[in-house]
């Protein structure tokens, strides 16, 4: 640090995104102070398809870079969803690129925005595909070129993590590592790189000038994870209403939500300290936690084998 390398954790998620809990501690302001208290040399907030984190905070803070993580859904070219960040926009940039991505569906022309208005980008977790959606490993070969810089996941098994520093070296393209944090944990990991400015910075990382101190998803992560979770449905969200019209898509997370909505846990604060004081034991069994990395790593050999044939092409 003393010979100016700079620290950020590039994608964090605060109340602003549809699948963070409405709690104090993950509100824009909280993050952000927090951030600052870790020492991180720029902070963002890479809320889903939404800049609200800046009308909050204002556009204009010590340390802090405007960003977003869009989605888009290319049927033509891509043929599945993607996630990409993008950072040191405004918000004629942000209403642009919505309506590219939500009316035009055009990967390549919301590229090209991109790289017309010189704003940095990530790929997102490359490896990672919608529930519904056919994995084309194929088509992750030809986006990649797209992008300068892509994404080491902490929510990411080991194996899709190394595919993407794969994916980099084969094509020179940077690597960001990032915490992708819904529940408060940024900084868990970060990349490095020198630079003044966040341009400075950012440039860097695409040059490969830059070091990541990553982590994976173990089995230990996930269980502090879940057990954050409950801690932030049960203690931090006051009142059930907090919560009424929240849902992760998480099938393990959102049992729990739905559990800490019962009229009965909240007429009963003994009969919610007991449900919680249980899925505190059933997370620390790490039954839970094995059983969900077990399916993410047939999944990601899976994916490895598509990859392994796509390259002998």
């Amino acid at each position: 640090m003393e010979e100016g390398w700079k620290r950020a954790d590039l994608h964090v998620h605060t109340t602003c995104s549809y699948d963070v809990l409405p709690v104090k501690d993950l509100r824009p302001e909280s993050l952000y102070e927090k951030a600052l208290g870790m020492g991180m040399d720029f902070v963002t907030f890479t809320d889903h398809d939404t800049v609200d984190a800046y009308d909050i905070l204002g556009w204009d803070r010590e340390k802090l870079v405007s960003g977003v993580e869009m989605t888009i859904y290319d049927p033509e070219f891509a043929g599945h969803t993607l996630h990409v960040n993008v950072f040191d926009l405004y918000q004629e940039d942000f209403l642009a690129l919505t309506e590219i991505a939500e009316i035009e569906h055009d990967l390549k022309s919301f590229i090209r925005y991109l790289k017309r208005h010189k704003l940095p980008f990530i790929y997102n977790h490359p490896f990672w595909f919608e529930d519904h959606q056919e994995p084309k490993p194929s088509a992750i070969l030809k986006l990649a070129k797209l992008f300068p810089v892509l994404e080491y996941n902490m929510h990411e098994l080991k194996q899709k993590n190394e595919l993407t520093i794969a994916l980099a070296e084969r094509f020179g393209k940077g690597i960001a590592a990032t915490t992708d944090t819904h529940s408060g944990g940024l900084g868990k990991i970060y990349t490095l790189a020198k630079g003044d400015s966040f341009r400075e910075f950012f440039k860097n990382i695409e040059k490969g000038k830059s070091y990541i101190v990553p982590e994976d998803l173990t089995r230990e992560i996930l269980i502090e994870e879940m057990n954050t979770w409950i801690d932030l449905i049960f203690e931090k969200s006051q009142k059930s209403r907090d919560i009424k019209n929240y849902l992760t898509g998480i099938k393990s997370l959102d049992t729990i939500v739905r559990i800490s909505r019962s009229a009965l846990l909240n007429c009963s604060p003994m009969l919610n300290r007991t449900t919680m004081s249980l899925l505190y034991m059933i997370s620390n069994t790490g039954l839970p936690a094995s059983l969900y990395i077990h399916s993410k790593e047939s999944f990601a050999r899976e994916i490895e084998k598509k990859i392994e044939i796509e390259n002998r092409k």
